[in-house]
């Protein structure tokens, strides 16, 4: 793998770190009525997906539906026989 491949999966991975985090946060600051900064929250939220998308277009991992599928199944079928029982 190279550098650039390397720097993708890491913006990738940071991106959609960050999306997720906000958009936790704008759940509570939504539920304690701050609306506004709610707003703000979840349009950063929305930029990061944004960016991840971008990053994940870049190494090729978005293709037609049947791909799509099939990495979704791939991972999530890494994620129980392979990663979970080795933690």
């Amino acid at each position: 793998m190279g550098k650039t491949e390397d720097n993708l999966k890491a913006a990738f991975a940071g991106e959609s770190q960050a999306r997720n985090k906000y958009t936790f946060f704008a759940a509570v600051a939504k539920k304690e009525g701050y609306h506004y900064i709610a707003k703000i929250l979840e349009e950063s939220a929305d930029n990061e997906r944004r960016h991840a998308k971008d990053h994940l277009s870049l190494m090729g991992g978005i293709g037609d539906t049947t791909a799509n599928l099939k990495a979704a199944v791939e991972g999530e079928n890494y994620e129980t026989t392979d990663m979970y029982p080795t933690f």
